[in-house]
């Protein structure tokens, strides 16, 4: 299979959507990237034209995502890229849309541009709350984002 594989560096333009599906549950977002360039002229950076994707994240990924994930962060995101075309009658001129999609396959934060704390989540378990026991003596709610390893405080380096 010839997959084409692309790592983007962006920032969340929309709110994670989230949702439970037969095979699992999948995330989905917009994922905006600016080109950035030098200008020699004026000795400064400027912006370029930005690309918006639509990412999509599926199981635990898009679970985890959902939970760690603002419109504003900035991410690098790896995965595969789908150019996806659409005919449209309502769109002038019979011109189609073109969508470009990336399917996640890993995801993190920026650290150049911030921090951040790592929480792992305990294998086995739903992202959702479950309920431990056999249903007849009632069972013991649990929390499935319990923090494995607390992070530790950050101190800045002087």
């Amino acid at each position: 299979m010839n997959d084409t594989m692309v790592t983007l560096v962006g920032n969340v333009a929309t709110s994670v959507e989230y949702r439970e599906t037969p095979t699992g549950g999948v995330a989905r977002f917009r994922f905006a990237v600016t080109a950035r360039r030098w200008d020699r002229e004026r000795g400064t950076w400027s912006d370029g034209h930005t690309s918006f994707y639509t990412v999509f994240a599926w199981r635990a990924l898009g679970a985890n995502l959902a939970a760690s994930v603002s419109v504003g962060e900035p991410l690098v995101v790896h995965g595969r890229l789908r150019v996806r075309e659409e005919e449209g009658e309502d769109r002038q001129e019979g011109r189609g849309r073109t969508f470009v999609d990336v399917d996640a396959m890993a995801v993190g934060h920026d650290l150049t541009r911030g921090t951040a704390a790592f929480r792992r989540v305990v294998k086995g378990e739903t992202r959702a709350t479950e309920r431990q026991g056999d249903g007849a003596e009632g069972g013991v709610e649990r929390d499935p984002w319990e923090v494995v390893d607390p992070p530790k405080a950050l101190v800045p380096v002087a």
